[in-house]
Parts: structure tokens; sequence; C-alpha cells
């Protein structure tokens, strides 16, 4: 093992940095992804299942009586979505992973749901303009967005939202930041969550405390010495935060909402902000 390398590729790397991997397009991994979406015990890919019945009794509360054209921003295997198709909304769900996906799809059909998935990444979304009265982004997905990222994201929302149309989102909230920092942690597998081959993995985290952003790490290392960083940076917000961004990129009549889930697991509680905002007409 070159532990030289290992050191190297271990330093605190420049804000913003890259990896040299992806995780949501590798065929194993997005596997274990699905798995982890799936497992109703833990909130990590996807929140537990009466937590996800919880947000989306939320979400509608907002829109009684009304007959919706959803678009599910990061969908996965499409638990928001089926909740919202089996109360008569008219869904599209979106995600990178062709792995959920493709389950999504098998379980709208075998619960015979009529729901548009559709693969692809949210930064580049190919849809018709003018289209949709919600859209949502949630489990926090829009905090590993890099701030070039969020202006594309909230540009294509805006294109494909009707005028007066409604974007919901969930976020970290930048409270006790740096409580949020993992301690350095190790995991040797001989088939594991990141290869189907043997392989060590060390994680460690990074808190660039100006920016309100902590890098989690993961160094992947193959019986040959490759080694596969993966680096996932995750923004936190206050409240103010995100009324900036918002009303920056065309929205207005933000509100801001704590405690609409459980205080149980990570990304839940008052650790995570709900936020309403209206596309400018």
């Amino acid at each position: 093992m070159n532990i030289q390398s290992i050191l190297n590729h271990s330093i605190r790397p420049k804000l913003y940095e890259k990896g040299t991997s992806v995780m949501w397009t590798d065929s194993h991994i997005s596997k274990q992804l699905l798995e982890t979406h799936l497992n109703p015990e833990i909130d990590l890919a996807s929140r537990k299942p009466e937590t996800i019945h919880k947000t989306v009794e939320w979400i509608l509360s907002h829109f009684k009586g009304q007959s919706l054209n959803i678009l599910d921003l990061g969908c996965g295997p499409g638990l928001y979505s089926e909740m919202f198709a089996s109360q008569g909304h008219q869904v599209t769900g979106l995600d990178f992973s062709s792995n959920s996906i493709a389950y999504a799809r098998k379980e709208a059909a075998i619960k015979k749901l009529d729901i548009n998935y559709v693969e692809g990444n949210y930064l580049d979304l190919q849809l018709s303009e003018n289209q949709f009265d919600l859209v949502l982004l949630v489990f926090t997905d829009f905090g590993p967005l890099l701030p070039s990222e969020r202006k594309i994201l909230l540009g294509g929302i805006k294109t494909v939202m009707k005028p007066g149309g409604t974007f919901i989102l969930d976020v970290l909230c930048d409270k006790n930041i740096e409580n949020k920092v993992s301690p350095k942690s190790w995991d040797i597998a001989g088939n594991g969550f990141w290869k189907n081959k043997p392989y060590i993995a060390l994680s460690e985290s990074f808190l660039y405390q100006e920016e309100k952003v902590v890098l989690y790490q993961h160094l992947v290392i193959d019986e040959q010495d490759n080694i596969d960083t993966y680096r996932f940076w995750n923004h936190f917000f206050s409240d103010e935060d995100l009324r900036i961004i918002l009303s920056d990129n065309g929205f207005n009549e933000v509100v801001l909402q704590h405690n609409i889930i459980p205080s149980s697991d990570f990304y839940t509680g008052d650790d995570v902000t709900f936020c309403k905002a209206v596309k400018h007409k």
C-alpha cells in the first residue's frame, strides 16, 4: 500500500475542489443507494415512511382542493411521487440514477399510478416551459450544490414553472455547524457499499467556517492501490441566506418553517428548514 499517496490525497482540499469519482452514476454504488432508499428503518438516502407522509401532508396543506401538476426533483425510487399521485395529482419525477428510475417505473406500474419518470440531471432540465404548479426539491438536495449550480437549477425551475407557481425545498440550517463535522473513520470490506471487491475506505470531513460548508470526503482504495476520491460539499443556511438566494433568483413570498419533521435521526427536526417560495409573475 502506498501510504504517501494516501497522505497526499488526504490533505484538506481547496474549497469546491472536485473529487475523482461520482457516486450517483456508479453501477455498484447506485444499487446500494437504492437499497438504502428503500430501508424504512433509517433516514439516510430517504426519510422514514412516516416522515415522508407527514412532509407530503404539510406540502399539500398549502393547496387544499387544488389539482396540481407536480415536478419531484431528485425523486429517487418515487417515494414522494407515489404519495402525490395516489391523491390524484399529476406527477413527474426526475432523478440522476437509472436504477432508481427503473425501480420507480416498475412500482408505478404495479400500483397502477400514472407517473412520468424521467432519468436526467436536474441541472439540465429538458422539460416544457410554464408546465408545473409545484416543484419540489426535498431531503436537503439543495445543500450539496455549488453556488453556480444553485443559480442554474433555480433558473431551470423558474422556466418549467407556471407564473405564480410554488417551489418547496428543505435545507440544513446553520446552527452549531461545527457539530456537523464527522470524525475520521475507516471501513474495510471484501464486498461492500463502495465496491464489489476488496477495498479500504477512509472517511474524513473538513469545515469551511466562513462559507458555512462542510466537506464529507471518502477515499476508497482497492488492492491495486487505486484511489477513488468522493467529495460531498454540503452548505448550511440561515433563514436570511435562503431569503436572499431565492429573491436574487426570481422568487418571492418566501415562507420558512422548522420542525416539520420529527427530531429522530440526522437531517430531521429543527436541523432542517423547509422553505416555500413563489415564482415572480
